[in-house]
């Protein structure tokens, strides 16, 4: 089993949710992390239990739908770690609306975070992810196995990041670079519970799977030894709510 001690790891996505627990559990096994959200504040907090097992730990509020702040990302990230080991795309927002109403800036804004974001950073970041034959992890969603109504722009970028992430595997897989896509259905997520506000339902995190469960399965995936490739994992709460 790898020991991803000492390792290089970008989150983002990192200030709460999936991202964080991911973080978090990268940080138990001595990972160094360079970890990367939209909330400063929430984020310093992730690094603070972080930093309690992680000897290096690295905050940046970069917006991420910034080309030049992509370009910054990289230079600061090698001026302190010097290399990247491990990406892991957890940002992402939803924007709900019927095809018939839903306006085109909420999809222009899904896309830019959702798909060209992780496109563009993972483009910056390969030469120094096949320098050390590193992992890449794509936090997609359970909604590419079924769309429901209202929900159309989110699904399309979702289906588009399985794309790049299906594409980029084919492609570095020579180089050895490994390529993980994750489909998590309903997880107890800040996003979660606002969803559930919007609609004007009860919320009960206890239902739904939890977010270290994601990121166990996640690190599970990175620690698999270098004879095997774990593609896709598709996760669902147990007992699914009513």
């Amino acid at each position: 089993m790898p020991d991803l001690q000492d390792q290089v790891a970008v989150v983002t996505g990192a200030s709460s949710g999936i991202g964080k627990a991911i973080a978090l559990q990268l940080a138990a096994r001595g990972t160094q992390l360079y970890l990367v959200g939209r909330h400063l504040d929430a984020l310093e907090s992730v690094a603070a239990v972080a930093r309690q097992t992680s000897a290096n730990v690295l905050v940046d509020g970069t917006d991420l739908t910034a080309d030049r702040a992509i370009d910054q990302l990289k230079a600061k990230l090698t001026a302190t770690f010097g290399g990247v080991d491990i990406l892991v795309h957890s940002a992402g927002i939803i924007r709900r609306g019927t095809v018939a109403i839903a306006p085109v800036a909420d999809f222009d804004q899904q896309y830019a975070i959702n798909v060209r974001a992780p496109y563009l950073l993972t483009q910056t970041l390969l030469p120094l992810l096949m320098a050390q034959q590193g992992q890449v992890v794509f936090i997609n969603s359970s909604v590419i196995q079924g769309v429901r109504p209202g929900i159309g722009q989110y699904a399309a970028t979702k289906q588009a990041l399985k794309a790049i992430a299906d594409t980029l595997r084919a492609e570095v897989n020579p180089q050895r670079v490994r390529v993980l896509s994750v489909y998590p259905g309903r997880t107890a997520t800040p996003l979660q519970r606002d969803l559930h506000a919007q609609d004007g339902k009860d919320y009960h995190p206890d239902s739904l799977m939890q977010p270290e469960d994601v990121a166990a399965a996640v690190v599970s995936a990175l620690t698999l030894p270098r004879t095997a490739e774990v593609t896709d994992i598709y996760l669902r709460p147990f007992s699914a709510p009513l």
